[in-house]
């Protein structure tokens, strides 16, 4: 697993993230080099655990301290095909090197690994690759803002049609709960489980945010909003380097009529800053998606998306865009299934989607 790849001065070599010093090794490189939560071996490891997709990586040295990381999940699917992605389950990912030119040569070593592993290509989500490199733009969108100085500033902050939202939430008869432990993993699952049936997506692994909650520690936390002890809308909150991100959130159909969701993500901003946060990464959303023009009501503005994608010699890559054309009777389908069995069938289905 350790063999080098065929590259020289510098030398990559894949890493070994089974091996607790070289993974604490690369996670120091990534927090020196600023890097995001996606790069960090936690992430893939956890991913990894959660859904069987194997954690790889590479590694830049120069004879001395890591100069170069390129973070990798190798991503099999008897339905969506094979690939390695930076990173798996992630909206971001890409290199993380002392020198810029490093960049392209991780880049061109994973070429080398995906046809060892005989995957069909490489996305990145991440601009900086080979300009060879299909580039993608536009699909996709995040949202992201400072956090206001106190409660009341937050909400003023907030537009005016979005904030009456958020007070119809606040009149309501709802209780809101954070924690990590077993009752609120299972509440998480369920609403968001939930969720993801109602819009015709088959839902992750349980697993997956277990191993998650394992790793990050209290760098990952649940938020609850329970109505008459029922829980109605839940999320999975990351915090890393100032930044709250809310990452896997939904809200049962009684939900809307509730405005628990609103409640909800106004509540976390609220609690993220008293645990220290300056900023709130509402995350990734399709351009012009409902969860795209929820997002924009919030008076957040979109920073489009740039990735890249590298398909192997007579192979073609795979496409799990939900919204192309063709999709939307499989969509119709899994929305009308009945819960029990979209939750039964559908992590093995959304396993291999990364």
């Amino acid at each position: 697993m350790n063999a080098p790849v065929n590259l020289s001065n510098p030398t990559i070599r894949l890493a070994d993230l089974r091996e607790p010093h070289e993974a604490a090794v690369i996670e120091r490189f990534v927090a020196e080099q600023g890097g995001s939560l996606f790069q960090r071996p936690a992430w893939l490891i956890a991913v990894e655990r959660g859904t069987g997709n194997r954690a790889r990586g590479l590694v830049l040295e120069r004879g001395g301290p890591l100069a170069g990381w390129l973070p990798l999940s190798e991503i099999r699917s008897p339905i969506f095909g094979q690939v390695l992605v930076s990173s798996g389950f992630g909206i971001g990912g890409g290199a993380l090197v002392v020198r810029s030119e490093d960049g392209n040569r991780l880049c061109r070593a994973a070429e080398e690994l995906a046809e060892r592993l005989a995957v069909d290509g490489i996305e990145l989500r991440d601009p900086g690759a080979p300009q060879d490199w299909t580039l993608v733009e536009s699909r996709h969108a995040n949202f992201s803002a400072d956090l206001a100085a106190d409660d009341e500033a937050q909400l003023l902050a907030i537009p005016r049609k979005a904030r009456a939202e958020i007070r119809k939430g606040l009149s309501a008869d709802l209780r809101i709960a954070t924690g990590r432990d077993e009752a609120e993993r299972a509440a998480h699952y369920a609403v968001y489980a939930e969720s993801v049936r109602n819009l015709g997506t088959p839902v992750f692994p349980r697993s997956m945010f277990d191993a998650m909650m394992d790793a990050f520690g209290e760098g990952a936390e649940i938020m609850t909003v329970r109505h008459e002890g029922v829980p109605v809308s839940s999320v999975l909150s990351f915090y890393h380097r100032g930044t709250v991100m809310p990452y896997w959130g939904g809200g049962t159909l009684a939900a809307r009529g509730l405005h628990s969701t609103e409640r909800m993500y106004y509540a976390l901003m609220c609690h993220a800053r008293m645990r220290g946060c300056i900023r709130f990464d509402f995350g990734r959303s399709k351009t012009g998606s409902g969860p795209y023009r929820f997002k924009k009501n919030w008076g957040f503005e979109p920073e489009p998306l740039t990735y890249r994608l590298w398909t192997a010699p007579g192979r073609q890559l795979r496409n799990i865009d939900p919204s192309d054309e063709g999709r939307s009777r499989a969509i119709n389908l899994w929305k009308r299934l009945p819960l029990s069995l979209a939750n039964r069938i559908g992590p093995a289905i959304a396993r291999g989607l990364g």
